[in-house]
């Protein structure tokens, strides 16, 4: 199968999730947007197409398939990509904690962005001190410890006792936190010894490295998700 991945241009965001699996299983796709612009999601996105109608990036076309939503993508990639386990149970476990860590996303996102997506980070950075402050203090915390518990259950290597794609969100979600919040990922380090392990481990998959190492991952930068504001981190 041949699969075209839609997400805009110049950040990782949520299509990295995807973008991530499709990398480790060496699978063969395009990702359409860097190669034409992201025009080319905006046509999508204003119905200009037959079938399902997508509301945002990013999006994945299987053939006459089009999917929308992280968690829904890699639900339906995790079988032929070989990213999840065979049993109805272990799957659905994975498709529960990729949400969770969807759910985890939109709160970092919110931390700079707590009152609109539409407004700059300038114009609500009063708002966004206080909201990334729960984070670090109550959030973070009670989502780390909770898929630290995740990998404990899994045997201590993986989420669902073998790889998935939930081993790579993983990763993802702890690249982005160490890169958003350098200080307070320090303070919480020792507590998720598990979730450090399983980071580097991914890195390491051979495929995984070559991809970190190309120019197709992008850098994290302050239009992504995962954005970097001393101000927002723990105290200095």
């Amino acid at each position: 199968m041949h699969y075209e991945l839609y997400y805009w241009t110049g950040i990782q965001g949520r299509g990295e999730f995807v973008r991530l699996a499709l990398e480790d299983a060496g699978a063969d796709y395009d990702d359409v947007a860097r190669i034409q612009g992201d025009d080319a999601i905006v046509r999508y996105l204003d119905g200009v197409h037959e079938g399902a109608l997508p509301f945002a990036p990013p999006f994945l076309k299987a053939g006459r398939l089009l999917i929308a939503q992280t968690a829904n993508i890699l639900q339906y990639l995790g079988p032929p990509l070989g990213l999840v386990p065979e049993s109805e149970s272990r799957r659905r476990y994975a498709h529960q904690l990729q949400l969770t860590i969807s759910d985890l996303v939109a709160e970092v996102h919110d931390s700079h962005h707590p009152i609109a997506g539409s407004l700059y980070y300038e114009d609500q950075r009063v708002e966004a001190l206080r909201r990334a402050a729960d984070l670090r203090a109550t959030r973070l915390p009670k989502y780390l410890d909770y898929f630290e518990q995740v990998l404990e259950r899994g045997g201590g290597q993986h989420a669902l006792h073998e790889h998935s794609y939930v081993d790579l969100s993983l990763f993802q979600l702890m690249s982005g936190l160490e890169y958003a919040f350098p200080r307070a990922m320090r303070r919480l380090g020792h507590e998720l010894p598990l979730l450090h392990a399983l980071k580097q481990r991914v890195a390491q998959r051979p495929r995984i490295a070559a991809y970190l190492a190309s120019p197709r991952r992008l850098p994290f930068n302050e239009s992504g998700i995962f954005r970097h504001y001393p101000e927002l981190d723990d105290p200095a």
